[in-house]
């Protein structure tokens, strides 16, 4: 399948039904020969940027900005051949975004605070000066920047006495 043809496939599904294609495909394209350990500290950082809101309020907004995931740097036209590596980059990545919903004390973080990662033999970014959090196979993982999930938005409250009179009567 084409890489071109899940980033339609993406645009197309609602959210937050798309987020999970998003995220599979970046860790596929990524560090779909790494292992588990390292494919599971790419989504970690794909997720944490969601939750910080920089680089977009989904995933697939986070790894489809514009040269920060593979999805907008490798050629559309790619074809992902390898179906066990796409079979556990999904597997990664739904595995991810569930531990990723639990509180943050609650999670299974493998990169802690990590915002970045490269592959210093092929790239050196300016941000590679950064503290490293660690290396995963081919990846070195950096804390660029603190990042802090978004604050919660207030919960609204409800009064009785705020509700039409026929609500009244079936609020308990």
């Amino acid at each position: 399948m084409k890489l071109s043809f899940i980033l339609w496939l993406a645009q197309i599904l609602p959210q937050p039904a798309a987020d999970p294609l998003c995220l599979a495909t970046t860790v596929y394209l990524e560090a779909r020969n790494q292992s588990e350990l390292g494919q599971r500290a790419v989504a970690e950082v794909a997720l944490r940027r969601r939750d910080s809101g920089q680089w977009g309020d989904s995933v697939c907004e986070v790894v489809t900005a514009r040269k920060q995931f593979a999805p907008t740097i490798v050629n559309p036209g790619l074809r992902m051949k390898n179906l066990e590596a796409w079979q556990q980059a999904v597997q990664v990545a739904f595995q991810a975004q569930q531990d990723w919903r639990l509180p943050p004390g609650q999670r299974h973080e493998v990169v802690p605070g990590a915002s970045h990662f490269a592959a210093l033999d092929l790239a050196n970014p300016a941000w590679a000066a950064s503290p490293r959090v660690a290396t995963i196979g081919d990846h070195t993982f950096f804390r660029v920047q603190r990042l802090n999930p978004p604050a919660a938005a207030p919960v609204p409250t409800v009064t009785v006495a705020a509700l039409p009179a026929t609500a009244q009567r079936m609020a308990p």
